[in-house]
């Protein structure tokens, strides 16, 4: 069956973390300036079925799409970086491959043959891909992990098969590897990549471009050297150069011919590049007229990887307001009552994030008691809403011992608690749920609808009254509590459609004050700052000038 779609699949060696993820949504950025439509996938070589119950510390964020699927954090790459919207379709595991095959096995779907990897997982893979295919004009696909790993093996061999079934003019592959500066020496080594070539030449695939990672752009002698020893042409040995800016790839790479080399390899006709958005959001990074410190109080603060679309969901909101945001972690498990003031003094806002688990959360709420009480612009999101309430509750409504019953099972006051029935607006029916439910199963996972409070802050951002955003969380705001803190000043600003779930609470008299159940970091885009993101930095920006004005 002929193939009109094209495929792009990004392999790497050498080492882990030179940037795949980026590399791919770079290129789909590229392509989108051509004209052309794109949708990414990544296939992660690990067991897991998804990266919802892993330790963030290992794997960093859980990525979270419209149609609720909990995915590696590259797709997140993938959205900031083109039009694409991901789902459930664009990120496979090992876990889910082997799952749906052992699931088939069992039905009888094999007729009782041997199921075996070759032809079994590589047809599931290969079929896997094609799934994303409809519609768009080129596919690509990032292959997680390193060339050499004994996990990506099948996920290479369907790769290679790929080329065969669909016909070699409409499949490429690049390969991202490290040419390193050994200081000691003051040399350029190309060694690691040829190794790493030929490690992927060993089980059947041929790069057509090599992405070089490097600190420096290399020389026409050194791209001649890899080109030779690698069997690749020099205009296919592209300098994926260290950036300030992760936004400046898409320009570095198209400076080196990248996008270029791609059409012509896949032969495709496409018009010329129109880049000025990435260079207009590049400049904006690169010349803030103004500077704010946000400080994000959080238990993953050692690993930022951990905090990815947050990260730059807040940059988006500077680039909006031509600030400069300046993040500082403080770990919520080293700051109390007695040093919450001297820790944040610094800071214009104060953001605290999702997470799952009790360690940290009296530090948090000290970060919440402080942003309240001292009118610094406070930004609670997911977890850090829950906070907000909890710590409302304990003095601001007289309710000392209140918390959320996932920290303490016996609060004589659960503001926040498990909800064991509520009715979807998904799916429009009732959903039943309890502390024995499966992780995932007990969660409110992707996109739900928000229905807002005319002239609150959300109303003001968004500009609309009904909104969708996408939810990854178990515990929910105890209706129970509505009226006292409402009498109180909490306002809750923000429901779903039927008025059962609570999704944004604000404080009344208090410059910003906002936190979201939902996660609007997933939807923030470089060149569109999502609205929350945007005011929240606006609000740091006055706080900061009110405070050098007195």
């Amino acid at each position: 069956m002929p193939f009109n779609t094209k495929f792009i699949f990004v392999t790497g060696g050498v080492l882990s973390s030179l940037g795949k993820g980026l590399a791919s949504a770079s290129i789909g950025a590229l392509l989108e300036s051509r004209g052309l439509t794109v949708s990414l996938q990544k296939l992660d070589p690990y067991i897991n079925v998804d990266p919802g119950t892993m330790n963030p510390f290992q794997h960093g964020e859980v990525f979270v799409t419209d149609d609720g699927a909990e995915t590696d954090l590259d797709l997140g790459h993938y959205e900031r970086f083109t039009t694409a919207t991901m789902g459930q379709r664009n990120n496979y595991t090992t876990g889910k491959i082997y799952y749906s095959v052992i699931s088939k096995e069992r039905r009888g779907d094999y007729l009782g043959g041997t199921v075996q990897v070759i032809p079994h997982i590589t047809d599931e893979i290969k079929n896997c891909i094609k799934g994303v295919a409809d519609g768009v004009d080129v596919v690509i696909v990032e292959i997680g992990g390193t060339v050499g790993d004994i996990e990506s093996l099948p996920f290479l061999e369907a790769i290679r098969q790929f080329r065969a079934d669909v016909g070699r003019d409409n499949v490429i592959y690049i390969h991202l590897t490290l040419v390193p500066y050994i200081t000691t020496s003051g040399e350029v080594k190309t060694k690691p990549t040829q190794h790493s070539v030929k490690e992927l030449r060993s089980i059947g695939i041929q790069p057509d471009i090599l992405l070089c990672r490097t600190d420096r752009f290399l020389s026409k002698e050194l791209k001649a050297k890899i080109a030779l020893f690698c069997n690749v042409g020099v205009d296919a040995v592209i300098t994926a150069k260290d950036v300030g800016c992760i936004y400046e790839v898409p320009l570095v790479f198209h400076q080196e011919g990248l996008d270029h080399k791609i059409v012509e390899l896949l032969n495709i006709w496409t018009r010329a590049p129109k880049l000025d958005t990435w260079e207009e959001v590049v400049r904006h990074f690169k010349e803030p007229l103004h500077d704010v410190t946000i400080a994000i109080v959080g238990k993953y603060v050692n690993l930022t990887e951990s905090y990815k679309s947050l990260n730059e969901a807040l940059h988006h909101g500077g680039v909006a307001n031509r600030s400069k945001v300046n993040l500082f972690f403080v770990d919520s498990e080293k700051i109390g009552k007695d040093t919450c003031s001297e820790v944040l003094a610094k800071a214009d806002g104060i953001l605290v994030p999702g997470g799952f688990g009790r360690r940290g959360v009296e530090g948090k709420i000290c970060a919440a008691r402080y942003a309240r009480e001292q009118g610094v612009p406070y930004f609670g999101i997911c977890l850090g809403m829950q906070i907000a309430v909890i710590e409302f509750a304990r003095h601001a409504a007289g309710l000392e011992k209140a918390n959320s019953s996932e920290f303490d099972e016996f609060t004589p006051d659960p503001v926040i608690y498990l909800m064991t029935e509520w009715f979807d607006e998904r799916t429009r029916s009732v959903q039943h749920r309890d502390a024995t439910s499966e992780k995932g199963a007990s969660m409110r996972l992707g996109a739900y609808p928000c229905r807002l409070t005319a002239g609150s802050l959300a109303h003001r951002a968004y500009g609309s009254e009904e909104i969708a955003e996408r939810h990854r969380h178990r515990y929910e705001f105890n209706n129970a509590y509505r009226q006292r803190l409402e009498e109180q000043g909490l306002v809750f600003c923000g429901t779903s459609p039927s008025g059962d779930l609570v999704e944004i609470v604000e404080l009344r008299d208090h410059p910003w004050f906002l936190g979201c159940q939902f996660h609007p970091e997933f939807k923030s885009r470089p060149m569109a700052a999502h609205p929350l993101f945007r005011d929240f930095i606006g609000a740091a920006l006055a706080y900061s000038r009110r405070r050098s004005a007195a």
